[in-house]
């Protein structure tokens, strides 16, 4: 039986599409409706979501809001709420219940996140750099070391020339092209500009698969 994995703060589902290729059930949450969401959604507020149903699930992934932490809304000033040490406190609680049970936080760079692990597209042969942190309750490590980036980022407002990677973010042009960059294939563009790669996250499900297997 494949073990089933709690998708907080959900989206469209770019997470919940790289666990299941990793051998994971899935069902999201997600405070705004996700019609484009691939699989069992329920909209709500996440983290009150975990807390009445954590003992439905083997394994967690969350995705807090970024905004609090992206250079953009920090340039401007914006004032955003910082989810992530609610999150982190939320699955520090169910460990301590059921230890078997291991959790995922995942945002940008410069999200204070612990020990995380850094993953690039480059690192999955994507066409997109787009850092994302893995905050992980059992041992996780990147593919690859760390390449330089080479390949140069098409500018914002046109779609990437050959040779360029895509910068998808904000109201970018080009959804066909971020769709190929991502490896994503149904999300619109304000989703796309809000999504992680699914290579992402199928790298991190088959490291806590194998994770559970070492302490079985």
């Amino acid at each position: 039986m494949r073990p089933r994995l709690l998708d907080l703060f959900a989206g469209a589902g770019g997470s919940a599409v790289g666990y299941n290729r990793a051998g994971f059930d899935v069902v999201g949450v997600d405070i705004a409706p996700q019609p484009h969401y691939p699989y069992e959604f329920h909209q709500g507020d996440a983290l009150k979501y975990l807390l009445e149903h954590w003992r439905e699930f083997d394994h967690y992934h969350a995705s807090p809001p970024c905004q609090a932490f992206t250079n953009a809304q920090k340039i401007r000033g914006n004032d955003h709420p910082d989810y992530i040490e609610a999150t982190r406190r939320a699955f520090d609680l169910i460990r301590r219940a059921s230890p078997r049970r291991q959790s995922v936080i995942e945002n940008v760079p410069g999200s204070p996140l612990e020990l995380p692990v850094t993953l690039c597209g480059a690192d999955f042969g994507l066409t997109t750099y787009r850092h994302r942190l893995f905050e992980c309750s059992f041992d996780a490590k990147r593919p690859v070391p760390h390449e330089e980036h080479v390949a140069p980022l098409a500018k914002m407002g046109r779609p990437p020339k050959p040779g360029e990677f895509m910068h998808v973010v904000g109201h970018f042009s080009g959804v066909r092209e971020a769709r190929a960059a991502m490896g994503i294939d149904w999300m619109s563009r304000d989703e796309l500009a809000g999504s992680i790669p699914p290579a992402y996250t199928t790298w991190i499900g088959r490291q806590l698969l194998a994770a559970l297997e070492v302490a079985a």
